[in-house]
Order: C-alpha cells, then structure tokens, then sequence
C-alpha cells in the first residue's frame, strides 16, 4: 500500500524528467504520464532518462515500442539534451 505521502506530484507539461525516479517505477510512471500528455492534448513529449549506461534510455524505449498511443520516438538532438532524453510523438484524438 502506497504512503501518501511519498506520492510526487508531476507537472503534466510535456516533459518527464526520470532523475528523481527509481528504475522500477519507470514501467508505469511513463505510460501514465503519455496518458496525461494525450488528455490534455500535448502530443510532443520529452522524457529525461540521463545519458548513464543507457538501461534506463533501454527500458523507456522499450515502453515507447509497445504504447499503442505512440506515433514515433527519436533520440533528443544536441539542444534537447542528445541521448540523454527521448523526443515522442503521440497521436492525439481531435
């Protein structure tokens, strides 16, 4: 059972920043957090996964391959923080 307490509250503003976050919670934390992109309309996403070994860049793309809602994804180029972060393109219903 979750402690309240110990939930974060995130801005839904298109971009994800996963420093603060452990490995573990990435697998619902980023499907949740397109679903909020895709309710309030944003459908360019960036989401911060930190250049380090690449398992957590691994695991988000991994989740970005299977999401039914994601239209393409790319590494980040040079100002959007390189492979460091991943640029996603959701398909938003108009």
């Amino acid at each position: 059972m979750k402690n309240n307490d110990s939930i974060k509250k995130l801005p839904i503003d298109g971009i994800l920043d996963l420093h603060a976050f452990h490995p573990r919670d990435v697998k619902d934390l980023v499907p949740e957090y397109l679903i909020e992109c895709r309710r309030l309309g944003i459908e360019h996403v960036r989401i911060i996964h930190g250049k380090g070994t690449g398992t957590l860049r691994r695991i988000v793309q991994g989740i970005l391959e299977r999401h039914p809602h994601v239209i393409s994804f790319k590494t980040a180029d040079l100002g959007g923080g390189s492979w460091g972060a991943t640029e996603v393109l959701l398909r938003i219903n108009k």
